[in-house]
């Protein structure tokens, strides 16, 4: 379900955008500026807090890829004053530095702050839905 300000959902889908933008470039500094300072994130059981760990943990699991494609859809945000909940479905093409490949569908859901006037992850819990080729071979 989509519910909310208009502007506050199209904001939240601009701040998928720049975190997809940043995975796609590996530029840790455009990532890492989707984060509120105290934010949580779970990568498939693996879980850290704070937006400095958070950047940490990221360039940890970027450093062994040559390449990324990511994709997302906001499938639901739903805007509570300046809070907010999402589920961001992604599609991921991966290039490993030794040349496997691997496939990934996912989902994150979300929390959201509005800090300031802009819109902050403040928890991300991301899940693998479907893959293809894990082994990457």
């Amino acid at each position: 379900m989509f519910s909310g300000p208009l502007e506050d959902r199209v904001a939240i889908s601009e701040l998928n955008g720049t975190y997809a933008d940043g995975v796609v470039r590996a530029d840790a500094e455009t990532w890492g500026t989707v984060w509120a300072e105290e934010a949580h994130w779970n990568l498939m059981g693996m879980a850290v807090d704070g937006k400095d760990a958070i950047v940490t943990m990221w360039k940890g699991a970027m450093g062994g890829l040559e390449a990324v494609s990511f994709h997302c859809v906001p499938c639901m945000i739903e805007v509570t004053g300046d809070t907010a909940r999402s589920r961001v479905q992604t599609q991921e093409y991966m290039l490993t530095k030794e040349g496997k490949t691997r496939a990934i569908g996912g989902l994150y859901e979300d929390e959201l702050v509005k800090r300031d006037g802009r819109w902050l992850f403040s928890s991300r819990t991301f899940r693998i839905v479907a893959e293809y080729n894990p082994q990457g071979d």
